[in-house]
């Protein structure tokens, strides 16, 4: 099996002709100002949610403690990643580099791009816990005071809608605007060496992204799993009830968890695949590979703010899916075009005509590169769509696979569970194969170049990164609308029409927020094997610097790409392995936190029986407390682990180990989070349609069942399975910038076997004592000895 053997014949002996010419620099300043562009349209949209109104009092009160819950937790969260990344600021510094310019450039930009990551991720929260009250405030018109005529439901509906999904384009706006500004501005500064600076601030955004996913999820499934099994499940109360002290965590949860969460992962996935497409395409286009990755999602930051204002629901729509889809596929069908237009218009029509491309095989390539970039870009735009259908047939309430795992609500909770994982199973099984096929279809554009067939897989990115604006907004959706519905039901006062409308919104929300992990899976895959090909060129180019060889007789075994050495068929096994342990680390820790929630909420119902009749009030910061607590506490193991699992593997195995590492854990994390997300999606609308009253309706066991699902499923969809997009392309980067320093220590003058043996111990140490560290924890439910005790007891074992 040779399948990842390099031919020696096909490396590039120089890039160092590739410059920034004055044309291309004066286009990436133009591309600088619609990066800019879209940070005010972001503005211009935030002006119009908060113009809306804010409903009750007793609805403004709710949604300020949300406010103040998810605002608390971010900032302690990122004072947290804050030390983290001070540290790796320096850490950066001391891998190799071609001088100190380029060393302090990828520090100062990892910086950049973390703060960049944070900013988005906040600002989606921020706007998120002000939005929701408006969008109930709106679906509340649905339901006129005594005297009041009748409001047109449709309307009242279109315009909650509308304030939830501009809310969404707000964080779009910052991810496309804060990403292409961030690279924009580095190849401006570093011109040709742009491409090693950009390694450090897709490291950033990547490192924080995953942070948040990570500490998020922990904390919004925490809550809202402990919610679900004492509330609905042994009280029998529903979801949102206000006697139900977990709640307001809930609520908050959704904000830390998937706003600012995914709004970070998106933020990420869209650095990390500029970052791969400007390194391969300097290699593969000369002078144009540094600016013409920048045009095609520039192009994507236009269409996207034409696909949100174009997201204006219509009387004849069956649902609000409707709308949503239609403005994403305007936005995909307009990016083509004009992509197409430009390609044309940039791009000569004969790659010999490339200027500052060295690569003999390249140059003396037939045939026209307007065609292979055109149709690369299509690849990912058209992955991108297809997704969104196929995720949305699994996932959507009106579609078979949700009803059927309705109907086993008949059945009992394990028929529910076993349902679910199936449609995850499966549906995982489809949308692997469909972006493999995306991976391969980009790859045979580049004939027998190996370098162009890359490049086209990272131009596939740029494709899909065309529809992000648009993306996010869909996914931000989700959260807000899901608040908006627990802000009516917690203060009672939207009833009837209007909270059908929100529960309707709800439905929709989940369907979206289903999507759009489908794409953002996507994205990550195709942004993780550009990576593994900007990987293939680092190590290609330091090994040529200390004279050694990839291929043929005397080539060292440990430099190898090809999957039949041994060493290399342990670091397939190694990174595969790695997303299984992330994801059991991940859902653990919900586990753990969850049976805390679980605690403090029966302890409150127990100690204060005036909550049931209304003459107590929950102590809702309790929970908050708790959640907040926990998720700090718990998102530093799967950290380390992406961080240094890489580093021990490198440094042990060598780089050709490293490199099949990074196939495994691209293989089995695509199939592994596509599975987790789809079941959890599944089983969450499920529930919704029960509670519509279909097979049961709420309260009924059916009912039950499908909670139990649900619960499951939670730290499926937003925990474990979103974390592993930016855990991909977290360990690529890693491999990416430790490649150089493993290859100086293993052969030439500079090898030290000494070194190589510490640095792989010392990353081994932490690996061992996190996990180990992680895996001890107990339940927390309380201070005193007693309830440590009752927390680490043989009788908790079910819940930790």
């Amino acid at each position: 099996m040779a399948g990842l053997s390099i031919p020696q014949s096909d490396h590039p002996t120089s890039l160092a002709a590739a410059v920034l010419t004055h044309d291309n620099r004066i286009m990436v300043a133009i591309i600088a100002a619609v990066a800019l562009a879209a940070l005010v349209v972001a503005g211009i949209l935030v002006r119009q949610v908060l113009a809306a109104g804010e409903g009750t009092d007793s609805m403004k009160q709710i949604a300020e403690a949300v406010q103040e819950g998810a605002k608390a937790y971010l900032a302690r969260q990122l004072r947290t990643l804050g030390v983290f990344a001070v540290v790796v600021f320096f850490l950066l510094m001391l891998l190799p580099a071609d001088d100190w310019n380029q060393r302090a450039g990828r520090s100062v930009f990892f910086l950049i791009g973390a703060a960049f990551s944070a900013a988005t991720g906040y600002i989606g929260m921020w706007l998120a816990v002000r939005s929701n009250v408006r969008v109930a405030a709106a679906a509340r018109e649905a339901t006129p005071a005594p005297g009041e005529p009748e409001k047109d439901l449709t309307t009242v509906s279109h315009t909650a809608m509308k304030i939830a999904f501009r809310t969404g384009g707000v964080v779009g706006m910052f991810t496309v605007g804060l990403g292409l500004l961030g690279a924009s501005c580095v190849v401006l500064v570093y011109a040709a060496d742009a491409p090693k600076v950009l390694e450090g601030f897709g490291l950033g955004a990547a490192l924080i992204a995953m942070f948040m996913r990570v500490g998020g999820g922990i904390f919004t499934k925490a809550a809202d799993v402990g919610a679900d099994l004492v509330g609905k499940v042994e009280q029998g109360i529903p979801e949102d009830d206000p006697r139900n002290a977990a709640t307001i965590a809930d609520n908050v949860g959704d904000n830390v968890g998937d706003c600012a969460g995914m709004a970070a992962d998106l933020f990420e996935s869209y650095a990390v695949t500029l970052v791969a497409a400007l390194i391969l395409g300097k290699a593969a286009f000369g002078d144009s590979g540094l600016a013409f990755p920048l045009l095609v999602p520039a192009i994507g930051v236009i269409t996207a703010m034409i696909g949100i204002f174009a997201v204006a629901p219509r009387r004849a729509d069956r649902s609000g899916m409707t709308a949503i889809n239609r403005g994403f596929f305007i936005s995909a069908v307009i990016s083509l075009v004009l992509v197409a237009i430009a390609v044309v218009v940039y791009l000569p029509s004969k790659y010999s005509d490339l200027n500052g491309v060295t690569d003999a095989a390249i140059k003396a390539k037939a045939g026209d590169p307007r065609i292979l970039a055109v149709v690369a870009v299509a690849i990912g735009i058209l992955l991108a769509a297809v997704i969104q259908q196929l995720t949305g047939y699994f996932t959507e309430t009106n579609r078979r696979p949700v009803r059927d795992i309705g109907k086993t609500s008949l059945t009992g909770p394990a028929t529910v569970v076993l349902s679910g994982i199936s449609v995850g199973l499966e549906s995982a099984v489809y949308t692997a194969l469909l972006i493999g096929l995306g991976v391969y279809g980009a790859f045979l554009l580049g004939g027998t170049s190996i370098m162009l067939a890359l490049f086209a897989v990272a131009l596939a990115g740029t494709g899909l990164l065309t529809t992000v604006g648009v993306i996010v907004a869909m996914d931000t959706f989700g959260p807000v609308s899901d608040n908006a519905q627990g802000i009516a039901e917690m203060s009672g006062d939207v009833e009837g029409a209007g909270a059908r409308v929100l529960t309707n919104l709800d439905a929709v929300g989940n369907t979206t927020k289903a999507i759009t992990k489908g794409i953002a899976i996507a994205t990550a895959v195709l942004a993780a094997s550009a990576l593994f090909g900007s990987y293939r060129d680092a190590i290609t180019t330091n090994v040529q610097g200390v004279g050694e060889k990839l291929t043929g007789p005397g080539a060292p075994l440990s430099l190898s790409l090809d999957i039949s050495q041994p060493n290399n068929l342990v670091g397939l096994i190694a990174g595969a392995a790695v997303v299984f342990l992330f994801s059991g680390l991940a859902i653990n820790a919900v586990s753990r936190s969850a049976g805390s929630v679980v605690f403090e909420v029966r302890r409150q119902f127990r100690e204060r029986p005036g909550i049931m009749d209304y003459s107590e009030k929950p102590e809702y910061g309790k929970v908050v407390d708790i959640c907040t607590r926990d998720a700090l506490r718990e998102l530093a193991t799967p950290g380390l682990l992406a961080v240094m699992a890489p580093i021990f593997v490198g440094f042990t195995l060598g780089v050709g180990s490293l490199g099949s590492y990074l196939a495994g854990a691209i293989g089995a994390g695509t199939l592994m989070a596509v599975f987790l997300a789809n079941s959890g999606g599944a089983w969450d609308n499920a529930k919704k349609l029960v509670e519509d009253g279909h097979h049961g309706g709420k309260g009924s066991e059916a009912h039950a069942a499908t909670v139990i699902g649900d619960t499951v499923g939670d730290p499926f969809k937003d925990t474990a399975g979103p974390a592993i997009n930016p855990l991909l392309k977290v360990m690529n980067l890693v491999s990416l910038l430790i490649a150089p320093a493993v290859i100086k220590f293993s052969y030439g003058s500079e090898k030290n076997l000494g070194v190589r043996i510490l640095i792989a111990l010392l990353a081994l140490v932490v690996i061992v004592v996190a996990v180990y560290v992680s895996k001890r924890r107990g339940i927390a439910v309380g201070d005193d000895e007693s309830t440590e005790r009752v927390a680490n007891s043989p009788n908790t074992a079910v819940v930790s």
